[in-house]
């Protein structure tokens, strides 16, 4: 079917978005407005000796990300977060060129950014969703939070478009449209957790992030998270082969 989309699919059949946040707990954001593919960093724009020091950061997970509209600049601004007890700490730095990623000490070159990010999956060669969706909820909070809000061009869980990460929070998010988006984003600047958009707080494993949403909803903290088979299923637009999926069940002790 060329009209299926992932994401609709997943909303109709009710499919649960909590445990589905990324699990890394280190992160590295990329300022690159050149046209992204599937595969991001290996396909994109940037010397190869950058793509390749990139690719052989261990342990780090690399983004590209862009000013909505594919503005860029001046300089490649870059920003670095790692996972703490409540959220990440996240420090930022712009490069003259891409090539000063060579030489780049993430541990000495880069100083506190104290701001919020909202970063919104946008890639269109990943997934169609991620830019139908996407897009339009990256426009709305770029509106509100041009600071703020950047492109990026993978989060996982295409079916769950449009997804977000918040940062330092962590916190991600999906099913937004732009309304929601605005309204989940303004409750976590006041420290809040928009929960029903909410697919667990980044960092954590699957089980973790079930259970602090189900603490944060008002639920006992005495609890199991009990992985089951769930319903087989297209991860995205593009794969037309159902594959088995994982929901998490909360069960009283």
């Amino acid at each position: 079917m060329t009209d299926f989309r992932c994401s609709v699919a997943s909303r109709d059949d009710g499919e649960p978005i909590a445990g589905t946040a990324p699990t890394e707990t280190e992160l590295l954001l990329v300022e690159h407005a050149g046209s992204w593919g599937r595969k991001a960093v290996a396909e994109s724009r940037l010397p190869e000796a950058v793509r390749a020091h990139l690719a052989g950061l261990a342990g780090v997970r690399v983004q590209l990300v862009r000013r909505h509209g594919g503005e860029s600049g001046p300089g490649v601004r870059v920003f670095h977060a790692r996972a703490t007890d409540d959220g990440f700490a996240v420090r930022t730095v712009v490069l003259p060129t891409p090539d000063a990623l060579l030489e780049l000490d993430l541990g000495r070159d880069l100083t506190a950014y104290d701001g919020p990010l909202w970063l919104v999956c946008t890639n269109g060669r990943r997934d169609r969703c991620c830019a139908e969706v996407g897009r339009p909820v990256a426009a709305a909070l770029a509106e509100r939070w041009p600071e703020a809000t950047w492109e990026t061009t993978h989060l996982g869980g295409h079916r769950f478009s449009g997804t977000l990460l918040a940062l330092p929070s962590g916190h991600t998010l999906g099913r937004l449209d732009p309304a929601t988006a605005v309204e989940a984003c303004a409750s976590l600047e006041r420290g809040e957790v928009p929960v029903a958009v909410s697919r667990g707080r980044a960092g954590l494993t699957p089980p973790e992030q079930v259970r602090e949403l189900h603490v944060l909803a008002g639920g006992d903290p005495d609890v199991d998270v009990v992985a089951v088979p769930g319903e087989p299923r297209r991860a995205s637009c593009a794969d037309l082969v159902e594959k088995p999926t994982t929901r998490w069940e909360v069960r009283s002790r």
